[in-house]
């Protein structure tokens, strides 16, 4: 080893002091993270993923349609919402719970595109008053 001060070794930089030191740049846009299952909500086995993915799809939309139904369309009356389901076919509740999923999935998604620009702006960022 050198006492050259721009030179690094890898043994010297996991002992250092420091071990907060990132080596992966940040991403500068939103669009450019890396996703990863199981940074989701969402509950993904290991190798299961498809699967799970599938039936997510079939059934969270369904889900929210009949809620909307229930709530908004039959105001809560039980009897009203079983006189609907008589005539509304799984189609068209999973479609409307799809719209209503796709709607809250997009301003979730504008909202954390907005707020990682925010944070990766340097107009919000503390800086140090330096005495001139």
């Amino acid at each position: 080893m050198t006492t050259n001060n721009h030179y690094v070794n890898r043994k010297n930089i996991h002992r250092s002091a420091n071990k907060n030191i990132d080596f992966h740049p940040k991403p500068q846009k939103y669009t450019q993270q890396n996703i990863n299952f199981s940074d989701t909500p969402l509950f993904f086995p290991a190798g299961l993923e498809r699967i799970f993915l599938f039936i997510y799809v079939v059934t969270l939309p369904y889900i929210a349609g009949l809620t909307f139904l229930f709530f908004y369309i039959a105001n809560g009356n039980y009897k009203i919402f079983l006189s609907l389901s008589d005539t509304n076919s799984y189609i068209l509740t999973w479609a409307i719970g799809y719209e209503i999923l796709a709607a809250v999935i997009l301003l979730m998604i504008m909202k954390n595109a907005i707020s990682f620009s925010l944070k990766s702006s340097n107009r919000f960022t503390k800086k140090k008053f330096i005495i001139p």
